[in-house]
Order: structure tokens, then sequence, then C-alpha cells
């Protein structure tokens, strides 16, 4: 009997354990795991926190890391200790893509958010001054035009050395790294566009591409540009301290600390909601995240997390995302891009 007893309870013992055992894997694979772009992790954040609130699935964590570092991160593979989805402020490249195929994630969801503004912001104390896209290139770029034909190294320092009706301040702006696509949107829809009203530089893009791209799309190093980091809230905390720098945030952190910054104008436009969803404001970008189609089957709550974010309540034109910066596709676009993901996630089948 006695035997007969401690056999029994060896099964009951062993049925725990592989039951325990089972369900730590199971809520392992029940929590999205997000990286990427430091404009769309607010966004992202307040999804997360209503889904774990509303779901019965555990709060998805949310990292900030940029967006070249999400991709690394998301093109790394498919195993179960790899992250579901990267936000980004800019679309895939192909040299990611590439990244993603060779370590087995050929499955990728694009799903747009929305919109967002690349804004200019300094202290509300500080001097204030409207400027356009070439003032832009010719305080921030390495190489500059001569006026004589030629390329010199960039030696404006002071902003009224680029425009004589701006305050005799140094330039000191500053901006993200070379991880982050707002850094990489910047220089392609501000600095690009500031570079291209010289004609001798229109030229350059067809007869030299390679030197078109060194003259528009390089960031002087000397001191005129500081690298702040990812976090936008931390270059909105360092301008309150200094009132002489510009800052370069997403234009969710100007909707957010109005009361301590303010935009310059760009062009003649000031950065709002509505000049950005019309796009009459120049230094205007979609917003992303990508979903790992190999992921869903694993992660029991990553498709409705995504159904969650692409729900008209989140990201529609009335959404509660609206009330956090997010400019908003329009109805029909919004429409056609829910059709779109929940086909394409549909499609995609378990991890083997």
């Amino acid at each position: 009997m006695l035997f007969n007893a401690l056999v029994k309870y060896s099964f009951v013992a062993m049925a725990i354990i592989i039951g325990f055992s089972a369900s730590m894997y199971a809520d392992e694979g029940d929590q999205v795991r997000v990286v990427g772009s430091s404009t769309v992790y607010p966004f992202s954040t307040v999804v997360a926190e209503r889904f774990g609130r509303a779901s019965r699935f555990k709060t998805p964590i949310i990292e900030s890391t940029g967006t070249g570092g999400g991709f690394k991160l998301f093109c790394s593979g498919v195993g179960k200790n790899t992250v579901d989805i990267t936000n980004a402020s800019r679309a895939i490249l192909p040299s990611e893509r590439t990244m993603c195929v060779e370590n087995g994630v050929r499955n990728i969801i694009e799903v747009k958010v929305g919109y967002d503004g690349i804004v200019l912001v300094h202290d509300r104390n500080a001097q204030h001054f409207s400027i356009t896209t070439r003032d832009i290139f010719l305080a921030l770029a390495e190489t500059i035009p001569d006026g004589r034909g030629g390329f010199v190294s960039n030696d404006n320092t002071m902003w009224s050395d680029v425009n004589p009706a701006f305050p005799s301040v140094t330039i000191e702006v500053l901006g993200p790294p070379p991880t982050s696509g707002t850094r990489d949107a910047f220089i392609e829809l501000a600095m690009e566009t500031g570079c291209k009203t010289y004609r001798s530089i229109i030229t350059l893009e067809h007869s030299n591409p390679s030197r078109f791209k060194k003259i528009c799309q390089t960031i002087r190093d000397d001191g005129a540009y500081i690298e702040a980091g990812e976090n936008d809230n931390l270059i909105i905390q360092k301008l309150t301290s200094n009132e002489n720098a510009l800052g370069i945030v997403g234009f969710s952190f100007l909707n957010q600390n109005i009361d301590r910054v303010r935009a310059v104008s760009i062009n003649g436009i000031n950065p709002s909601f509505a000049a950005i969803a019309e796009g009459s404001y120049i230094i205007s970008r979609p917003l992303f995240f990508y979903v790992k189609g190999e992921k869903i089957g694993f992660t029991k709550s990553l498709m409705p997390f995504v159904e969650a974010f692409l729900d008209k309540a989140a990201t529609g034109e009335d959404g509660y995302l609206t009330y956090r910066g997010l400019v908003p596709m329009s109805a029909v676009e919004h429409q056609r891009y829910k059709h779109a993901v929940r086909k394409a996630m549909n499609s995609v089948g378990e991890v083997p």
C-alpha cells in the first residue's frame, strides 16, 4: 500500500510540475515584445496599457531603441526570445529586409500607424525666428556652396552667419543619433530639400550622385549639431536650460510640451495638426510598425494586440491617439490598411 501511495503521489507531483512548466511557457508566449522608434514609442505604450487592462493577455513590453536599432533586433531571427514587433519612424530599408531574410524573417507585415511632423523647437523664452529648409542646410551641412560654383567646409558658427536677419547666437541644434528614423527623415525632408535650392547641386544629383548625397546628407560634426540620444523628452528638458539651442523632436512631443517649448516655422508654415495632415508642412512623414509574421503562431496575443492598434478607437480619425499628437490617416486609408494587414496576418502560417 505504501508503495502504491508513493507511486500515486509521484505521478501527481509530476503532473503538477509539467502543468506548471507548460503554464510558464504559455505565459511567455502570450506577451508581445516591441522595440524601435522613440517617436512611435509613446503611442505603442498607450495602446499596450489599454490592451493589458482590457484583454486577458499580459501588457506588451515596449522598448525605445531607435528605428535602426529596432530593425537590427527585429531582423535577428524568429526564435522564441526574439522580438515580435518593431516601431519605425521611416519605412524599412532594402538592406534591412535583406538582413531579415538572411536570418529567417521572411513574413514582414507593414502597419502604418498614421503621420507625424518633425519640428525644430526652442525654449518659450528664447528669441523667436522663422527659417527655411535652405537655412537648415546652411546651418547643419558639413559642406556648403562657396558662392563661386564650388564647395567649402561649413564655417557658419552663428545663426546670423546663415542669415543676417537671424539673431547673433551660436548654432546649437540638439538632435537624434544616426540610428534614429527621425534623423533619417530630417536629413531627407529638411536638409536635402534645402540643398536642392541650389541649381549647381541639382545638376550634381544626376552627374555625380555620390557627391550629391555626401553634400546634401552629411551633418557637420564640429559641435553645431549635438547628438542628444533617442529620448525626445530629454531634448525638451535640455532646451529649457539653454535658451539659444534648438531641438529636433517629433510633433507629438511639441504637442505634449507646449507650455515649455514652441516651434520654429519652416518655409513660412507653422507645424500643426492640420498642416501635417494636408501635407503643407514640409517635414512630415508616415509612422509604422512591422510585425514578424513567423511569431503569430507562437505569441498568442500578437494578432489581438495588432487589432487593438488598428482599431479606429485608437488610430482612427477621432481615436484616442490623436489626443497624444498622432496625425491619423483618413477614414478610407485607415480602413484600407486595416483590411490589408488582417489579410496578411491571416495568410501566414505558424512557426515551424
